[in-house]
């Protein structure tokens, strides 16, 4: 646990303090070196395609979970780090804890493929500077880069719905055990379950997925077993309870 004062970081043995402390945004050339770290290579692939075609962004590096992550930021020490919440070895939010915590750590843009109440929250509760959906328009996330290394906050209009409700006493999480059910889903695998809840078969899931109806079939029984069904009706229950439709 950190304490008052400075202590060292729990992964890297680096000396850090209990009051958040960021970069200055934007390197000196003009250019926001950004870190993807996301553990799903086809998100990390596609955000590559998304930023890599702007001359003020550069692709510094990226990690496929939280403690590598920690290493990585530490070695290349980018502007602006996307950030995946959920992720094997060490999720998204214990991650931006840690970094936020460590002397000249980068702005940290919170991404994920669903919004769900608890965690959107958390996540500006412990410093996020932004939070967006996978899913915002490629134009929108650029921009969103770029906001985060001026200083600037950045949230999807959705998310600012809910900080805003929060604010003013009327926030009331929907069912914030279903989103916890649904967390243990991998990305595929939420995909799919949200594909279920609008009623699409197996083979139109396989097509808007772009995967064989095989693959659909694999991700909806680790879907029920995950989530302890074997009803494509109860999937879509928890799905909407949970926000993702």
């Amino acid at each position: 646990m950190i304490g008052d004062g400075v202590t060292n970081d729990p992964v890297t043995n680096d000396p850090v303090t209990n009051d958040p402390v960021t970069n200055d945004p934007v390197t000196s050339d003009g250019v926001i070196r950004v870190v993807i770290v996301d553990d799903d290579p086809m998100v990390r692939t596609g955000l590559r395609l998304i930023l890599g075609g702007e001359p003020d962004l550069e692709l510094a590096g990226e990690a496929g979970d939280g403690k590598q992550a920690m290493a990585v930021i530490r070695e290349l020490r980018p502007d602006v780090v996307l950030m995946d919440i959920r992720m094997p070895e060490q999720d998204g939010l214990t991650t931006t804890e840690l970094l936020l915590r460590r002397p000249g750590t980068p702005r940290i843009l919170v991404l994920t493929t669903f919004d769900a109440d608890d965690m959107v929250l958390r996540a500006l509760q412990l410093g996020a500077h932004g939070f967006l959906l996978k899913d915002t328009p490629p134009p929108k996330m650029i921009e969103a880069v770029r906001a985060v290394a001026r200083g600037e906050p950045v949230l999807s209009p959705t998310v600012a719905q809910q900080v805003i409700a929060a604010a003013t006493g009327r926030y009331e999480p929907r069912r914030p055990e279903a989103a916890r059910e649904l967390a243990a889903l991998t990305e595929r695998e939420r995909e799919v379950a949200v594909e279920v809840a609008k009623g699409s078969s197996n083979a139109e899931i396989a097509k808007d997925l772009s995967v064989s109806v095989a693959t659909v079939k694999a991700n909806i029984t680790r879907i029920f077993a995950k989530l302890g069904t074997d009803n494509r009706v109860h999937v879509a229950m928890k799905v909407r309870d949970a926000g993702l439709l």
